[in-house]
């Protein structure tokens, strides 16, 4: 899985589950990103981060029970094989993966937790539970996980480079050049519809059951009316 690949044919290496993750974490993160500082888009900014911690909780379990590349045993390495790969994409024969190579899993495994972090303050903040400071980590969780993903799309863009493979096509298609042995056998299409049709089920469940413009206006007036008497 680790050697460099006489590439001949065209194999499926990332089921369909995975990219369906991948591609609803980067528009739940961009949008609650984005909406973080708007009282307007308030909800949309909380719903987007319960998406991104239901995303993850599947994540987690899929790499443990996934296809061959999905699992976290497959791509998980310690330290000395990152500062490996890393040191390879100097040399005339960069180390090439199939799958997740070690530094893309070490950053993977970061925003994972970036992620939970993340997703545990602001539930604590919007439910109003938890220590003081809160507020920081939450932020500070945001911005690093900021900065991960833009190490990340660094990375891609100077693997697909070296190897003269495109990566972020591959994490469309879920296809790679390879040998049949390293292929997966079967993409998991039900399961990646199943998690995409809950994800947007949800999102119409909180659309339905989001205040009114007015209603949202009153609290806010009685909001205000309050805090001026207590003043």
């Amino acid at each position: 899985m680790t050697a460099a690949t006489t590439s001949s044919q065209s194999i499926r290496v990332w089921d369909a589950p995975v990219r369906v993750f991948h591609w609803l974490m980067v528009l739940s993160f961009a949008g609650a990103y984005i909406t973080s500082e708007s009282e307007r888009w308030r909800l949309v900014h909380i719903s987007l981060g319960y998406t991104l911690g239901g995303l993850v909780a599947f994540r987690l379990v899929w790499g443990l029970v996934g296809t061959r590349y999905a699992r976290f045993a497959s791509f998980v390495r310690g330290p000395q094989a990152v500062v490996q790969y890393v040191r390879s994409l100097g040399s005339a024969e960069p180390e090439h993966h199939v799958g997740h190579n070690p530094a893309g899993a070490l950053a993977i495994v970061l925003m994972l937790v970036s992620s939970v972090v993340i997703v545990a303050t602001g539930w604590a903040l919007y439910n109003d539970v938890g220590p003081e400071g809160l507020d920081g980590i939450h932020e500070a969780a945001a911005n690093t996980l900021l900065f991960l993903v833009g190490v990340h799309v660094a990375g891609v863009v100077v693997a697909s480079w070296l190897h003269h493979e495109n990566l972020v096509r591959a994490m469309v298609t879920g296809r790679k050049m390879g040998t049949p042995s390293q292929g997966i056998a079967r993409v998991w299409g039900s399961l990646a519809a199943v998690v995409l049709a809950c994800v947007l089920g949800f999102w119409g469940w909180q659309w339905q059951h989001a205040p009114s413009a007015d209603a949202a206006q009153t609290s806010s007036t009685a909001s205000g009316k309050q805090s001026s008497e207590d003043d």
